[in-house]
């Protein structure tokens, strides 16, 4: 079985209610949910003008191998609502691989470690809840000090 980091982010609709729906399915498809960080509400990301969102970070086990994994998860969005249209506009349910054991890899379609981890407080501060000596394959810094250097910014 795999360790797998997932963050789970919400700001249309009602938010509380896709993450939940997420959270289910996540369940039933993915992988057995070991931990779950706190719910945080933040403001937009990369495109700043949009409403805030929920955004939490969840510890999975799942036998799914990573480009299974990814393909699974885009399925389960689409399934929960998710429409695409640009980069960083805003969705009823967004679902990242942040960590996948301890790979490091890049294919067109994914990266692992998500390649903004170390950039965003709304992830940083869910898996310094819940996993705050796992060390960044890369960097090698513990998200409680990635959070901490990006605190220090």
């Amino acid at each position: 079985m795999h360790r797998v980091f997932l963050g789970l982010g919400s700001n249309l609709g009602d938010r509380e209610k896709a993450i939940s729906l997420a959270l289910d399915k996540i369940e039933k498809v993915l992988g057995s949910i070991q931990k779950t960080s706190s719910t945080i509400e933040t403001a937009a990301w990369g495109k700043t003008n949009l409403p805030d969102y929920l955004n939490l970070v969840v510890e999975i086990k799942t036998s799914l191998w990573p480009l299974e994994l990814i393909d699974s998860i885009l399925k389960l969005e689409e399934k929960l609502g998710r429409i695409r249209t640009q980069k960083w506009d805003s969705r009823l349910i967004d679902i990242d691989i942040l960590y996948f054991n301890d790979l490091h890899f890049k294919m067109s379609k994914l990266e692992i470690p998500h390649p903004f981890i170390a950039e965003r407080d709304f992830v940083l501060k869910p898996l310094a809840e819940i996993s705050p000596d796992f060390v960044h394959p890369v960097n090698q810094k513990s998200n409680r000090e990635l959070l901490m250097s990006l605190s220090q910014k």
